[in-house]
């Protein structure tokens, strides 16, 4: 995330500036503005996160008050996180049973507002039986792969034709870049996320708060925002300039797509507020 935040930086630089009015995020990106905004506040003047709620640095680990019983252990405790699993191999192409570019489309339409199923709610813990209220795109069948997750849900021609928001010629634009590229180095950005040196790192951090006035935005339909359970009250506590999250009608996960002229409409209302400032 260190590393994240200094190409921020660095692109700001590139740009010739040595601030700018607002870093905005989205999914992943998310954690880019709020790193940014923890590690050098004077450079962002407003912060915008979009669809993952940012959490802020992990807690620093809490005194051992039985070492002798934790050495005495025979055997640490497994861990379940992605980082254990081993990575794919890196291949140029992305093998998919439907082809990459349906792969895609299936999987964007799923996660979308278009996929009437998607009615997101608080999830009560971190636990098995919650988590497994998760849609599949998240919570995948052990059985299936992501291709044969989404596969059951790839809308009709009829709903292609009529998407908007993402229109054939576009959708052929993410297709070409990932057979050309794979998925992996993507997926890897996911993985880091479980490291023990990055999470020790982001530590140094515990405890400090986004001072700067930030806003959360996302589609009134997007899982994302419960997806990890009481997220969306620790982005409160961590933000100290905060109004209550800003859900757009007629968007899932991909609000800025879906619903794009909203999203740019609240931007602009936010900037608008803090300049009056």
């Amino acid at each position: 995330m260190a590393n994240l935040a200094r190409d921020a930086f660095g692109l700001v630089r590139a740009l010739g500036h040595d601030r700018a009015a607002c870093i905005v995020g989205h999914d992943f990106g998310a954690s880019v503005p709020g790193w940014s905004a923890v590690m050098r506040p004077e450079i962002y003047r407003t912060v915008v996160l979009m669809s993952a709620p940012f959490t802020g640095a992990p807690a620093l680990p809490a005194p051992e008050t039985d070492i002798d019983a934790a050495l005495a252990a025979p055997h640490p405790p497994a861990s379940t996180t992605s980082a254990t699993t081993p990575p794919a191999p890196l291949t140029p192409t992305c093998a998919t049973p439907q082809g990459l570019h349906e792969f895609l489309r299936a999987y964007y339409h799923h996660k979308s507002a278009d996929w009437t199923h998607n009615q997101p709610f608080p999830l009560a813990a971190w636990t098995a039986e919650e988590l497994a209220k998760l849609p599949t795109y998240y919570v995948m069948d052990l059985a299936q792969t992501m291709a044969e997750t989404v596969a059951a849900h790839m809308p009709t021609p009829s709903h292609v034709a009529a998407c908007r928001w993402l229109t054939e010629p576009e959708l052929a634009v993410y297709a070409q870049e990932f057979a050309r590229t794979g998925l992996q180095g993507g997926l890897n950005w996911y993985r880091c996320r479980f490291e023990p040196r990055f999470a020790a790192e982001q530590q140094m951090f515990a405890g400090r708060r986004i001072e700067v006035s930030a806003m959360f935005l996302a589609g009134g339909h997007d899982w994302g925002i419960e997806q990890s359970p009481g997220a969306l009250a620790r982005m409160r506590k961590v933000c100290a300039d905060m109004a209550a999250p800003l859900l757009v009608d007629g968007a899932g996960h991909w609000v800025q797509q879906e619903q794009k002229q909203a999203v740019t409409a609240e931007l602009l209302a936010f900037l608008g507020r803090v300049a009056g400032h």
